[in-house]
Formats: C-alpha cells, sequence, structure tokens
C-alpha cells in the first residue's frame, strides 16, 4: 500500500504541474455552470436537478480526457519498463494511478459545490439529494476512471485511449436511453448494465447496496482488466 501512495503522490504531482490539467478543470467548470444556470432560473426551483442530470454525460467525456495519458504515456515513453524495475507491483501500480485520477476527479468536483450554497441562497434547498448526487459522483466518477485507465492501458496512444475511454463511457451512460432498441426479455438487464440509472438513483438521495454493488463491479472489472492487460505487456 505505501508503494501505492507513492505512485498516488506522483501521479497527482504530475497533474498539477501540467497546463492540460487546468485546462480540463477549466472546461469541466464551464460546462457543468452552463448546463445547470442556462434553465435554472425557468425552472424557478431550489434544486441542483439540472447539474446532476448532465453530469453523467459530461463525465463521460470530460473523465477518459483525465485519464488517457495514465498508461500511455509511459508506455509511449517508455518509462513504464523503468518503473517496474522498482519494488512495486502491478497492482501498487494500478491503485496508485487509479485513486489519483480519483482524487483529481474530486478536486474537480469540489468548485461546484458553490452552486449547493447559491441554490441555498435563492431557495429551501433539500440537502439530501444533493448529498446523495455527490456521493453518486464519487462513484460514477471512480467508475469512469477504472474504465479509463483499462482503455489507457490498451494502447500507447493517448488519443486512442480518449476515444476508447469515452465510447466505453458514453455507452454506459446511455444505454437506459436506448431501451426501445432492445426485445422486452432483457430490459431489465440492460437497464440494470446503464451507470446513469444506478447515478440517478443515489442522486435522489437513496443509498441503495445495489447501485454500490454495481459501481464497485465497475471498478473491479475495468481495475482487474488493466492488470491483466499490463501483465501481457511485461
Amino acid at each position: 500500500m505505501q508503494q501505492a501512495i507513492h505512485i498516488l503522490n506522483k501521479e497527482l504531482k504530475d497533474y498539477f504541474i501540467s497546463p492540460i490539467a487546468y485546462i480540463v478543470i477549466s472546461i469541466f467548470l464551464v460546462v457543468t455552470g452552463w448546463l445547470f444556470f442556462k434553465d435554472f432560473f425557468l425552472y424557478n426551483r431550489a434544486d441542483l436537478r439540472n447539474f446532476f442530470d448532465w453530469l453523467p454525460l459530461t463525465f463521460s467525456f470530460i473523465i477518459p480526457a483525465v485519464t488517457m495519458r495514465l498508461f500511455s504515456e509511459e508506455l509511449n515513453v517508455g518509462s513504464y519498463e523503468l518503473l517496474l524495475t522498482l519494488p512495486v507491483t502491478f497492482r501498487d501500480v494500478i491503485l496508485g494511478k487509479f485513486l489519483a485520477g480519483v482524487l483529481f476527479t474530486a478536486t474537480m468536483l469540489l468548485p461546484t459545490l458553490s452552486y449547493a450554497v447559491f441554490v441555498s441562497f435563492y431557495g429551501e434547498l433539500d440537502w439530501g439529494p444533493v448529498i446523495g448526487g455527490y456521493v453518486g459522483a464519487i462513484l460514477l466518477a471512480s467508475a469512469y476512471t477504472a474504465i479509463g485507465l483499462f482503455a489507457s492501458s490498451l494502447t500507447r496512444n493517448q488519443i486512442i485511449a480518449f476515444i476508447v475511454g469515452a465510447l466505453i463511457c458514453f455507452s454506459l451512460t446511455m444505454v437506459d436511453k436506448m431501451l426501445f432498441f432492445f426485445p422486452s426479455g432483457v430490459l431489465g438487464v440492460i437497464n440494470y448494465i446503464g451507470a446513469d440509472y444506478h447515478f440517478n438513483n443515489i442522486a435522489k438521495g437513496i443509498i441503495d447496496s445495489r447501485d454500490i454493488l454495481y459501481f464497485l463491479s465497475v471498478i473491479f472489472i475495468a481495475l482487474y482488466g488493466a492488470h491483466l492487460v499490463m501483465q501481457e505487456k511485461e
């Protein structure tokens, strides 16, 4: 675990010395701020529903952009081979990079708490769904970070890693909106696969073990997939 923390610190340092990190954060805040406030005064309601409605779709593109370099960059410049000469395991490397991506995304989310503060001055805000929304956002971000890490392990090209990660995340976000394409016998399964479905459940302020299990399962499968891919590249 100590080695994973060292890798976590290294990755976070690499994030915040790069101008790309601040560009991604700025784009995220501009996009989410615009999507939230463009209809806020039209609906005239004191909640963050509009922000959380758009968050899964925004994450499906922003998070792959955050994670695309985690393995691809090292594979491209050859520093991954150097990393393997250190006293670290695949588990340390993957866990450290995964936690760095999650913490970076949490940092990206932090300024959006100002939306809740603003709404609380505008009207009586129900903090239950707000807390549930942010819990769901962290779980969703963790799942998409794991998927982005897996996509980054597949290729040396960061653009390809971004495209693969974004396609998987976008598919999980939109699949429960496409139920009319599927036969009725599999609708329950397809609906369960959708990340947006589980996120919306938590964002209502209802913490269900089935939704938590879904996100933990996606995280485990994606990280295990990255582990297998990197073992093959050893």
